[in-house]
């Protein structure tokens, strides 16, 4: 018999936000045999242009760092919205997840933390929320964005499992500007986490929604 969620849905605003915030927690279920589904709303072509790189150069490193941590692509879905401009679109998004969930059924969904204080992820967080209701939602850690984090579930991981984190951040050759991608901010979190268990390795998680079938 098999014990925990099974199908899982993972919601990033942008492209490589999923990683960022449980990278760790999808080697360790896709490892577990878990369905994991991987759901990014922008894949900013904006911010690549302005950057110097072609606009659709976060789509193809999406998928390089998906199949990394092991997500089949079909499980990949894939969304267009502008980048910095999803309270526009906030209904047209929330629809979007209410066919997802209709589509997928999951267990389990995460979504960025809800003390986000990016636009867009706040847009994700809050009609992840209200589409997944009856639902078991967890809101995934992004430091330099959080002004508090509620660290009130974890997932206690392996130092095999945060290496297939590090390694998908590597696929984003774009975004290699960022402090928060380096190897050392990742093992960083990854081993503070851990330390609030007394040691290893873990991601944490703010519990939005606890749904208990028994």
């Amino acid at each position: 018999m098999r014990l925990g969620p099974q199908k899982i849905v993972v919601l990033a605003p942008h492209t490589d936000d999923g990683e960022i915030g449980c990278g760790g927690t999808i080697a360790k279920y896709i490892e577990e045999g878990k369905k994991v589904y991987y759901v990014a709303f922008s894949i900013a072509r904006t911010s690549a242009i302005e950057n110097g790189f072609p606009e659709n150069i976060l789509e193809i490193e999406v998928k390089k760092a998906t199949k990394t941590l092991g997500i089949p692509d079909e499980n990949l879905i894939l969304f267009d919205f502008p980048v910095r401009r999803f309270p526009e679109y906030r209904q047209d998004i929330l629809e979007e997840m209410i066919k997802l969930r209709k589509q997928i059924q999951p267990d389990v969904i995460f979504v960025p933390s809800t003390n986000d204080i990016h636009q867009d992820h706040q847009v994700v967080a809050k009609e992840g929320l209200r589409a997944f209701k009856k639902h078991t939602i967890l809101g995934y850690e992004e430091p330099w964005n959080n002004i508090v984090f509620e660290s009130r579930s974890f997932v206690v991981l392996e130092k095999r499992h945060i290496q297939i984190k590090i390694d998908a951040l590597k696929c984003y050759e774009s975004q290699r500007h960022r402090t928060y991608l380096t190897e050392r901010a990742v093992w960083g979190v990854a081993e503070l986490r851990g330390t609030q268990l007394e040691g290893g390795y873990a991601e944490s998680f703010e519990v939005l929604r606890w749904i208990v079938n028994i």
